[in-house]
């Protein structure tokens, strides 16, 4: 199954990020190898963050958002996963 990531930053993530940014895109590339995330990236701006990923059910794609450092440190203020239906 497909699901959609939608999200929102803290006001000042572009600073409060450094700290955590290396182990969160370690985090993502592991993900990546694995193949449940397929993309996830920020606005422009950073004040939202989309990601697609293909996972057995949505509460192991919430698991591994919640267990991001992003998310832990609040980087990500808000987060949400729906299923999603590919047409294209």
């Amino acid at each position: 199954m497909k699901f959609v990531l939608w999200g929102t930053y803290c006001a000042d993530a572009l600073q409060r990020r450094t700290p955590f940014r290396e182990e969160h895109l370690e985090g993502l590339r592991r993900q990546q190898e694995d193949g449940v995330l397929i993309t996830l990236g920020p606005t422009e701006g950073s004040t939202h963050v989309f990601g697609i990923y293909e996972a057995e059910n949505q509460a192991a794609v919430e698991a591994l958002v919640h267990n991001d450092v992003y998310w832990r440190n609040g980087i990500w203020t808000a987060v949400e996963v729906h299923p999603w239906i590919q047409a294209f």
